[in-house]
């Protein structure tokens, strides 16, 4: 049932968290000019928790949500952002409290900075360069994330690739490597480490190795 999961969960420290059923929250990525990445970020309305600080759409999840579906639909309830333009990459548990509820940041991408519409909780939406976000008062708990959630802009070489058009076609987008965090590949100028296609997923000094399969799905 919609919003059924509004509602605050006590944990026996004395805190409380927003979600009955845990939250969630969409970090979307879209190319910026020059190869590196901007972040869709949401001036929190004075009004809410942790009010005038920056962090990401999110809310409530429901009982018959995923976290995907959650933060996808919270993206579009507080930012406009259209479900269907949005590409899921991955996603972490970024907050966890003794009473077992969790928020899961949602990792996605679109294929260029869209239009946003602001609802009544956010007093300002704004696409922000990657290495700019955390210039600003972040909320307490996306701060915290955000060094995990950061994504490393390397360039595809596409030297020495069979289907270069291929690899090309999905580029720019992020790639979730684990443990090793995320990276957000493109093929233009811009900066960055070279990431070149191998038969490995690691970081070797400042090459990137990556399968093709990872780099196309």
């Amino acid at each position: 049932m919609r919003g059924d999961g509004d509602g605050f969960v006590h944990s026996p420290d004395g805190t409380r968290q927003w979600g009955l059923f845990g939250a969630a929250g969409l970090l979307l990525r879209a190319p910026q000019a020059g190869g590196g990445a901007m972040v869709l970020l949401q001036h929190r309305a004075p009004w809410s928790h942790q009010g005038g600080t920056w962090a990401l759409p999110g809310g409530a999840r429901d009982s018959h949500e995923s976290n995907v579906h959650a933060a996808v639909r919270e993206a579009h309830e507080e930012a406009g952002i259209v479900p269907a333009a949005v590409r899921v990459r991955g996603e972490r548990v970024t907050a966890t409290a003794p009473s077992g509820w969790t928020y899961t940041t949602v990792v996605a991408d679109v294929p260029e900075p869209l239009a946003t519409t602001a609802n009544r909780e956010s007093a300002e939406l704004a696409w922000v360069p990657e290495e700019e976000v955390d210039a600003r008062p972040l909320h307490p708990g996306f701060a915290a994330a955000w060094p995990s959630l950061r994504a490393q802009p390397a360039r595809v070489s596409l030297d020495d690739v069979a289907d270069p058009a291929a690899v090309a076609a999905v580029l720019p987008r992020t790639v979730d490597l684990a443990e090793h965090g995320f990276v957000w590949l493109h093929s233009n100028g811009g900066g960055g480490r070279a990431a070149r296609i191998g038969s490995a997923a690691n970081v070797a000094g400042n090459v990137l190795f990556l399968t093709l399969d990872q780099v196309l799905s």
